[in-house]
């Protein structure tokens, strides 16, 4: 449990340092043969950083009740 609340509290700081990423993916438009174009397609992925907190608490809430139980 504590591990979780670990695991919690760093992914909670690092979501509410970056509020995003973007996702690359390539695309084959053309394949003739030996020549082929690709495309890339940037996907932007965002949260809110009132997200990272709530799950920063949760996991310092765990790692603090297993602190006490244990």
């Amino acid at each position: 449990m504590k591990t979780l609340g670990i695991v919690l509290l760093v992914v909670g700081l690092v979501m509410t340092v970056f509020t995003g990423f973007n996702v690359i993916t390539k695309k084959k438009v053309v394949d003739l043969g030996p020549v082929e174009i690709n495309k890339e397609e940037k996907t932007p992925i965002f949260w809110s950083p009132v997200t990272g907190g709530i799950l920063a608490v949760a996991g310092l809430v765990i790692v603090l009740v297993g602190r006490r139980k244990g």
